[in-house]
């Protein structure tokens, strides 16, 4: 008897976390049923499993219904072959809601050249009597560092000198050893690594470039720090 209480107590202690082992199997099956829906473009997929009053945002900022979502979703044109792939996966339940962020992973053949990207969205899902319904869901591209090409230390060391945002932050770049090396004002020396000619960036920072701007005559006279094609103009002031 008193082990049959034993084993009931702890399946009843344990059933909560059971049900949150199956709901998260059951939210990332559907999105990784619809991630499959999408190559092929079958509507049918996003719209059993979308709200019908869902808000979808993509990476490029673009917010849309469920209506103009459905519009868009069409087959890759020729030439194109892609899966994506669930690869990391996050959901926390309160009751009949669900947040959820995944890490999906697309390979992509496009005409023959395979591309490998990385996809974060974060959803909102909502449980109802037709089961688990996407609400909301915001999508951003995961950047990585561009490949990176190499100088020469003479090239390099055209770009050497003291560079001034303001009277207050300037920042002395050096070269040595074909290393390009900058230094801020109140802040930590970095390396810069050219992308192409006249254009660097820093490992780990892939949403900003640093541009060389030259006068008629090609001599560097400053650059302008860009992030998300929105410059900060810093000018040369002194040769090294």
């Amino acid at each position: 008897m008193r082990k049959t209480i034993l084993v009931s107590l702890l399946l009843v202690l344990a059933a909560p976390l059971f049900a949150d082992d199956a709901v998260d199997a059951e939210l990332r099956r559907l999105i990784q049923e619809n991630l499959d829906a999408i190559a092929p473009g079958r509507v049918e997929v996003w719209r059993r499993n979308l709200h019908d009053k869902v808000t979808h945002v993509d990476e490029t900022g673009k917010v849309r219904n469920k209506t103009e979502i459905l519009a868009e979703l069409t087959p890759l044109p020729k030439g194109l072959v892609g899966r994506l792939q669930v690869d990391k996966f996050q959901a926390t339940v309160e009751g009949k809601v669900a947040v959820v962020t995944h890490e999906d992973l697309e390979h992509l053949d496009y005409h023959g050249q395979m591309l490998v990207s990385r996809w974060r969205s974060t959803d909102t899902w909502i449980k109802t009597a037709d089961g688990w319904k996407l609400f909301g869901q915001q999508t951003l591209a995961l950047l990585e560092d561009p490949p990176a090409i190499q100088l020469t230390n003479e090239q390099l060391c055209e770009y050497a000198g003291t560079y001034r945002l303001t009277t207050e932050i300037i920042e002395t770049i050096d070269c040595a050893d074909g290393k390009l090396l900058g230094t801020r004002t109140g802040r930590p020396e970095v390396a810069y690594q050219a992308e192409v000619a006249d254009v660097f960036f820093v490992a780990g920072r892939p949403r900003t470039r640093r541009i060389f701007l030259r006068d008629s005559a090609s001599a560097i006279t400053g650059f302008v720090d860009r992030r998300e094609g929105i410059d900060v103009r810093w000018t040369k002031v002194r040769e090294q």
